[in-house]
């Protein structure tokens, strides 16, 4: 039961590509972000209450810049140049960029089916983002491959803190550091560019509200402390499974909004990374049930 409720937030964040360019289209990615990050780390603050030690902020400040002010910008430039679909399948690929990073800087190697699924991996975005059969922004794929870096240096910040910070510290003050600096940012570039986000405010409608309450409530308050409350409650790799609800809402949500349609060998090729993605956490499952039940023989 727990991994259906692990889809409903990675569902809100396979959502994020099509639900931006369906509602706001054209919106600089800076304030998106900021809109995004602030409005729900504060939202979050407010449930939970709680304020990091002198010692926690510099980390904290580390992870907030890369985690939300990096990631969330690129999201966005993600959001605005490339596919819906593209961009939710494309974002599985971590794994293998993962297991790359840890093999070459922390001399961690990959088991034979992370080796395997990693391969095919590679092996079928290949095909999928075959220039011969589909056209992609090169600043959307520039963005997707920085994006990924950010998710792995974060990933590997935020572990490095272990139990030094409660997560629900991280969680809330990483949206807020992030939102503070993304708006920063984004004050400083409407400055030098004000036309964008003049566009943006004089053509404001309830499309554009209706899009900014998805991202900001939906897909990120809510869904992160879902995350959080579920990560309490279940493994990594049991939660991972839930994923799967990812790159799906991308491919689903758009064809709905944005009448996105591919061939069916290019939906085959899509529908095989994600299945491959999956192939090291279930075989971790597996091999942890069949453990299980012969100490229950036992």
């Amino acid at each position: 039961m727990n991994i259906l409720f692990a889809m409903i937030p990675a569902f809100f964040w396979g959502t994020t590509y099509a639900v931006t360019q369906y509602t706001l289209a054209g919106w600089p990615p800076l304030l998106l972000g900021a809109l995004r990050a602030l409005p729900a780390g504060l939202i979050l603050l407010a449930l939970k209450p709680t304020f990091p030690a002198k010692t926690s902020w510099k980390p904290l400040i580390t992870i907030g810049l890369v985690n939300i002010a990096a990631f969330f910008s690129l999201i966005f430039v993600m959001a605005l140049t490339l596919p819906s679909a593209i961009a939710g399948v494309g974002m599985i690929s971590v794994p293998v960029f993962a297991m790359a990073f840890h093999w070459m800087f922390n001399r961690s190697a990959p088991s034979k089916i992370q080796l395997t699924s990693g391969a095919l991996l590679v092996f079928l975005a290949w095909l999928l983002f075959d220039p011969k059969s589909i056209t992609l922004s090169p600043i959307g794929l520039i963005a997707m491959l920085a994006a990924i870096s950010c998710i792995i240096y974060g990933s590997s910040l935020t572990k490095t803190l272990g139990g030094k910070i409660d997560w629900w510290t991280v969680l809330t003050w990483q949206l807020v550091i992030g939102g503070i600096a993304l708006s920063i940012v984004a004050l400083t570039h409407a400055s030098v560019h004000p036309q964008p986000y003049v566009d943006a405010i004089q053509s404001f409608s309830t499309t554009n509200l209706g899009g900014l309450v998805w991202i900001t409530l939906l897909n990120t308050a809510f869904s992160y402390s879902l995350y959080v409350w579920l990560l309490q409650r279940m493994s990594i790799v049991d939660f991972t499974f839930g994923g799967i609800a990812n790159p799906i809402a991308g491919i689903v949500c758009g064809g709905l909004l944005m009448n996105e349609l591919y061939s069916l060998h290019q939906y085959g090729l899509m529908g095989g990374m994600i299945i491959v993605s999956l192939l090291p956490q279930l075989v971790v499952l597996l091999k942890k049930r069949h453990a299980t039940q012969l100490a229950l023989q036992k």
